[in-house]
């Protein structure tokens, strides 16, 4: 009976876990899917992946139908021995995205059970972190790993500071296990944005350990950490070692070129611009969305109404109503410093409140440790708009810049306000009268004062978006003013909105105080503030209407005349979509030289800035790319063939040498692809600079796959073959007549191979010994990790 009385609280919080995340995501019980524009993009991208896992039942581990040929390391690759994989599907039992919510609410729910938060506030704590508007808005867009790799924070979190107070066997357990999952979850941005945060959990615990002279106790708890993140690490070894591998073929590396594509120098040593890492950089005066969610107009497509400015600027031009009803049901008011918002990242006017009350009440010097991550992460998601601190990470933090939309780093401020709000209430509710009455009044003064303040100072602000100009050119000065009067509309209503739930919770505690309501009463209406008021807000972003039917979601893209006329061709070729280009539409249907993908290759990347942006044909005929879709001047989808499309194979009878990677691009300015090969020789070495090119030469590809191709040579001289597959020799084996040789990169992308007169079989076998070494990392790992377990396990049972 006792054991019951222990758990069956928890038991209770984890079924309403399950019960609201599917309650949130209905439309998931009617057997619908969340239509999530990124997922829609990976679709496309993985489909020849995915049809070859199901007809040969083998992973390919390489994709032709993106950029012209690229790993699938990031597109969904299913790794051997994955055994952390099982698990982490083990806990996302429920449909999807209520999966996602469902590990929220219990990973935080764990953080705060480690903080000594009861499961009453436990519960609503974990509701108040799984429904920031951030974190339910990356759900309905798709970026299911970042939500995947957030959702496990808190038990990373946990387990730390379990270790660092001596609970060395299971807080290390917790530890391995969560951090294993983590990593799993394979978003490396929002991992490293965890360790910055780790960083500064380890550095209070360091300094409360140096301060009370306990070095033994510390060394222990790092030899614990390290061990777990050793094991937890190489339980994902397969993974990070190809993504690591690729990670330098990508955009994510170095570039070799030394100019852009205007010919001016590239200046800085970052592995991406630093205008594009901070493209994405929140506003300052913009971060007060966080407690009133559109200060700045919400996101770039708001439902205005009937009772708004632009509807009656719209009636009396003459609109009719359902026209004009129509046209306000999605506005672009949006007039914040990013390019494109979804929706304010709201924390909750009542979180922000109770997160302040914690800053007087908690007695907890580890509250400093939140607030601390909280800033931090406030001032880095400012990006180019606090350029010393943006700079120096870029410049001198490793692995800072391999990382764009620094805005994002606000999720480790989403995790930390939440903990300071159930903190805060926690501590009030054993606190004093005189404590409480002193905390109430001044945390009820900055919070309605803060918001006071913006009030007051709204006439500093233009209430103008960048696009304004463009709308004052299209529309007029009228439609522009009502815009701007709709925004100004949007903040004080918000205003009064936030200042609203601050009262009442406000209220709520000063009745507690006067004992008029009981502790629990308090903290279940508190909670359910917390919860309607980011509710409501997030049902504005993501809601049932967001679901379509199962097949919708599955078979995304519908084939088009296009595409129809271009598949009736069977032959191997590649296709390029004019406006297309960063999408993975075409991907789903053809072998596409685009794309959608935040780590595509580097080089192809820069085929298109520096020669097929300037109309250089002879970069698509190389690429065999034998047709074009573009569009007429009625916006009608055409396909055009091109006729001098090198093919899949070619000899050429000249080599030119360079260099210089600049130099390789800039051979290929005015480059005769079918007859001279440009060859880095300080890269690659080839014996011969000319060829006796036979004219009646061939070579021909019998067999395709996406990780095997096999071609028939036939030629009367010695000659070099290019091949218009993306060179990667990190994987990529060649092999004539079965014997294994060395293959080059010519072209600036494309493979190469000398080949010996007469008639040989060729070909080319993706083999990456990456996945080989990291499998069996990965096995002994999972295995030591299991050991450690059951050896865990034995020594709580011992000692207890």
């Amino acid at each position: 009976m006792k054991i019951l009385n222990k758990f069956y609280p928890h038991a209770l919080a984890i079924l309403g876990f399950v019960l609201i995340s599917l309650i949130y995501f209905y439309p998931v019980l009617q057997g619908k899917q969340i239509f999530q524009s990124d997922i829609v993009q990976y679709t496309g991208m993985a489909k020849e992946q995915n049809d070859f896992r199901a007809s040969d039942h083998i992973e390919p581990y390489w994709t032709n139908s993106a950029f012209g040929g690229m790993p699938t390391y990031q597109l969904g690759a299913k790794y051997p021995h994955d055994y952390i994989g099982m698990i982490d599907d083990a806990l996302r039992f429920l449909p999807r995205p209520a999966d996602y919510l469902f590990l929220y609410f219990l990973g935080f729910y764990g953080l705060l059970l480690v903080l000594k938060i009861d499961p009453l506030k436990a519960f609503f704590g974990a509701l108040a972190f799984g429904f920031s508007t951030y974190l339910i808005v990356i759900l309905g867009v798709g970026h299911n790993a970042k939500a995947h790799a957030i959702a496990y924070m808190p038990l990373v979190i946990a387990g730390f500071i379990m270790v660092f107070r001596k609970k060395y066997v299971l807080g290390g357990l917790i530890t391995m296990f969560a951090v294993a999952l983590e990593v799993n979850a394979n978003h490396f941005q929002m991992t490293y944005y965890l360790l910055i945060f780790l960083l500064i959990l380890s550095g209070y615990f360091i300094y409360q350990d140096v301060k009370e002279k306990e070095y033994k106790s510390m060394f222990y708890s790092f030899g614990v950490l390290a061990i777990a993140g050793i094991f937890a690490i190489g339980a994902n070894a397969t993974n990070l070692l190809a993504t690591t591998e690729y990670a330098n073929f990508s955009i994510r590396g170095k570039s070799e070129l030394t100019f852009n594509p205007d010919g001016s120098k590239i200046i800085g040593n970052s592995a991406m611009s630093k205008e594009y890492i901070t493209e994405y950089s929140y506003g300052i005066a913009e971060s007060f969305n966080l407690i009133a969610p559109r200060l700045f107009g919400g996101s770039n497509n708001e439902a205005l109404g009937k009772d708004s400015k632009m509807y009656d600027f719209m009636i009396g031009q003459g609109v009719p109503e359902a026209q004009a009803n129509d046209f306000v049901s999605g506005m672009p008011t949006y007039w914040g410093d990013q390019p494109i918002v979804a929706a304010p990242a709201y924390i909750g006017a009542v979180v922000f409140f109770l997160g302040i009350l914690a800053l007087f009440i908690d007695k907890r010097k580890i509250k400093y440790v939140f607030l601390s991550g909280a800033i931090i992460a406030l001032l880095l998601s400012w990006g180019k708009n606090f350029p010393v601190l943006t700079d120096f990470f870029i410049d001198y933090v490793p692995i800072y810049d391999k990382f764009r939309a620094v805005s994002s780093i606000q999720v480790i401020l989403e995790l930390c306000f939440p903990v300071l709000a159930v903190m805060g209430l926690h501590s009030f509710m054993k606190s004093e009268k005189e404590e409480q009455w002193k905390a109430l009044w001044q945390t009820a003064s900055i919070g309605l004062g803060t918001l006071v303040i913006l009030f007051l100072l709204k006439g500093m602000f233009s209430f103008s978006a960048a696009n304004d100009s463009y709308l004052l050119q299209t529309y007029g000065p009228g439609f522009v003013d009502a815009f701007k009067a709709d925004r100004m509309t949007m903040y004080n209503a918000d205003l009064l909105r936030s200042g609203f739930f601050i009262l009442l919770s406000a209220g709520i505690l000063w009745l507690f105080i006067k004992n008029k309501l009981a502790q629990n009463t308090t903290v279940i209406l508190v909670g359910l503030l917390m919860i309607f008021d980011l509710f409501f807000v997030d049902k504005k972003y993501v809601s049932g209407k967001d679901f379509v039917s199962g097949r919708e979601v599955e078979v995304p893209f519908q084939e088009s005349p296009s595409d129809t006329q271009i598949l009736k061709d069977t032959t191997h070729y590649r296709v390029f979509e004019v406006n297309g280009l960063l999408s993975a539409r075409t991907s789903y249907f053809h072998k596409s030289i685009g794309g959608y993908s935040a780590v595509r290759p580097r080089r192809m990347q820069q085929l298109f800035d520096y020669q097929i942006a300037k109309n250089n044909m002879e970069i698509l005929n190389m690429l065999d790319v034998k047709y074009i879709i573009q569009t007429d001047k009625e916006n009608k989808e055409f396909p055009t063939l091109n006729p001098n499309a090198n093919g899949n194979a070619w000899f050429v009878s000249q080599v030119k040498s360079v260099s210089l990677a600049d130099d390789e691009m800039k051979a290929l300015d005015n480059l005769d692809s079918k007859n001279v090969a440009v060859v880095n020789d300080k890269e690659f070495k080839i014996k011969n600079k000319a060829f006796a090119k036979d004219s009646s030469a061939t070579i021909i590809l019998d067999s395709y796959k996406p990780n095997y191709l096999k071609y028939t040579s036939n030629n009367t001289n010695e000659g070099l073959a290019v091949f218009s597959e993306m060179y990667y020799g990190k994987g990529w084996n060649a092999y004539i007549n079965g014997k294994k040789i060395d293959h080059i990169r010519v072209d600036y992308v494309l493979r190469a191979l000398e080949i010996p007169a007469g008639k040989h079989s060729i070909e080319f076998k993706f083999e990456p010994q990456v996945i080989k070494t990291g499998s069996t990392i990965t096995l002994v790992s999972s295995f030591g990790m299991l050991l450690l377990l059951v050896g865990g396990i034995y020594f709580e049972k011992r000692k207890k």
